[in-house]
C-alpha cells in the first residue's frame, strides 16, 4: 500500500502559480457553500489541489470520525491514510490516478461540467466500517485548464460494496463508469425515472404511506404498490427507504 500523500496529488494536474485574476474569481466563494452546509445532512469539503489540501470542511459529524471540521481540515490528506481502511486507500488512490487521465481527454471549455461519483469505507469514532459516497465536481480550474478546487460531497452509500466509480456531465443523459478489473471506462444510459415513479418517490420521501400516497394521486394502493416494485427493481434496491437514497444520490428525483 502507498504511504505518501503526494500519492493523491496526479502529476497531470499539478497547479503551481496562481494569477491575480484567478484568485479573484475565488472572492467570498465560501459563502454559499457554508450556507448549503447548513441545509443539509450530508458532509462538504473542498480540496485546494495548489496547496494540496483541504480549504474547507463542513461540521456535518458523518466524515468527521468524531473530530472536529477544524481538526480534519488540518489533517487534510492524512485524514484518509488513518480513517480509511487499507484496500479503500489503494480504491481511493487508483480513482485518483483514473480520474484525472478521463479528465485531462476532456475540452477545457467542458471540465466543470462533470463530476465522478464512487464508494469507499471510512472507520467512525466507534471503529465501525461505514460505506459512504462521494462526488467530486471541479469549482475552479487554473488557466491552463488543471483542477485548481473541488467540492466534494458525503452521503451514506446505498451500494453494497466499495467502487462503483461514475462520472457524470451536466445535462447529459449519458454516465460513464470504471470497470475495476478490467480497467477500462464503459458508457452506459444514466437511470431514468417515469413521472409516476417520481411522485410515489418524492411523497415516500415526506413520509407518506402506501394509502396516502394512493390518496394523493388518485389510484389504488395496489396501483402505488406496483409502481414502488417496478421503482426498486429499476434500482435494484430492497426498500423505499433505498431507493430514496439512491434517487438522491444519483439525482433522479
Amino acid at each position: 500500500m502507498k504511504n505518501n500523500i503526494n500519492d493523491f496529488f496526479s502529476m497531470k494536474n499539478t497547479v503551481d502559480n496562481i494569477s491575480e485574476s484567478e484568485l479573484l474569481k475565488t472572492s467570498d466563494y465560501l459563502a454559499p457553500i457554508k450556507a448549503f452546509a447548513r441545509t443539509t445532512y450530508k458532509s462538504i469539503y473542498i480540496i485546494d489541489y495548489q496547496k494540496k489540501g483541504f480549504e474547507y470542511v463542513s461540521d456535518n459529524p458523518l466524515f468527521l470520525c468524531g473530530h472536529t471540521a477544524e481538526e480534519v481540515k488540518e489533517m487534510g490528506y492524512a485524514f484518509y491514510f488513518k480513517y480509511v481502511t487499507p484496500p479503500d486507500l489503494d480504491l481511493l488512490l487508483k480513482i485518483n490516478t483514473v480520474g484525472f487521465d478521463f479528465f485531462e481527454k476532456l475540452p477545457i471549455e467542458e471540465r466543470l461540467l462533470y463530476t465522478i461519483s464512487y464508494d469507499f469505507s471510512i472507520k467512525n469514532q466507534e471503529k465501525k466500517n461505514i460505506l459512504i459516497n462521494q462526488k467530486l465536481t471541479p469549482l475552479f480550474l487554473s488557466n491552463d485548464g488543471k483542477v485548481w478546487k473541488a467540492i466534494c460531497i458525503i452521503s451514506l452509500s446505498t451500494e453494497q460494496h466499495s467502487g462503483n466509480i461514475k462520472i457524470y456531465k451536466q445535462g447529459d443523459n449519458k454516465m460513464f463508469t470504471y470497470n475495476l478489473e478490467g480497467e477500462y471506462w464503459k458508457t452506459e444510459e444514466k437511470i431514468t425515472l417515469t413521472n409516476r415513479e417520481k411522485e410515489i418517490l418524492q411523497y415516500s420521501a415526506r413520509g407518506f404511506k402506501i394509502n396516502e400516497i394512493a390518496e394523493s394521486i388518485f389510484v389504488s394502493p395496489d396501483t402505488v404498490k406496483f409502481h414502488r416494485k417496478k421503482l426498486f427493481d429499476k434500482l435494484e434496491v430492497a426498500n423505499i427507504t433505498e431507493a430514496i437514497s439512491f434517487a438522491t444520490n444519483n439525482r433522479l428525483i
